[in-house]
């Protein structure tokens, strides 16, 4: 049985929790976004994510002592008819390779399936290739490219599918 959409998820293949941001993650996502982008999301954006009812932002997190966690990662994606579409996801650089990328799509595409969605969709640089690899691992494919997507660096974005 799943639970609720924004009740933390703990799964059992990975040691993380992931659960649905709130507006008291900010701070600690906004250093997130900043220590993992050259153009982080703004505050006034990721504020607008979390009041749409169609966008879900997902925080991955490791327990530590004293019941305490650390945040390590994020996607943002929306939920539109019978589509996920996925805007963000990101990796603490000091915790990358640990598998939090994978934890976080395994959930956001878990929910993408439980709400009867036929198709993921994303873009990502093509110099990425870390990302393109695990995307590629979970069943995207490149359907194509947006030439200068990343309009500051001059980068075009390969647009990447999944049929579920």
């Amino acid at each position: 049985m799943r639970q609720f959409r924004d009740a933390p998820q703990q799964a059992s293949q990975h040691p993380f929790v992931i659960r649905q941001m709130t507006f008291e993650d900010m701070p600690a996502v906004i250093a997130l976004e900043q220590a993992s982008f050259r153009n982080p999301w703004s505050p006034e954006l990721l504020r607008r994510e979390l009041e749409h009812d169609w966008s879900t932002i997902l925080l991955v997190e490791e327990p530590l002592p004293g019941g305490q966690k650390r945040l390590l990662g994020l996607a943002i994606f929306w939920i539109v008819q019978d589509e996920v579409h996925i805007l963000n996801v990101a990796t603490a650089p000091e915790h990358r390779r640990r598998g939090v990328g994978r934890a976080v799509m395994d959930e956001l595409l878990a929910r993408g399936r439980s709400r009867c969605c036929i198709l993921a969709t994303l873009e990502v640089r093509r110099s990425n290739e870390a990302a393109i690899g695990l995307y590629r691992s979970l069943g995207f494919r490149s359907v194509g490219v947006r030439p200068n997507y990343y309009v500051d660096e001059k980068e075009d974005a390969l647009v990447m599918v999944l049929d579920f």
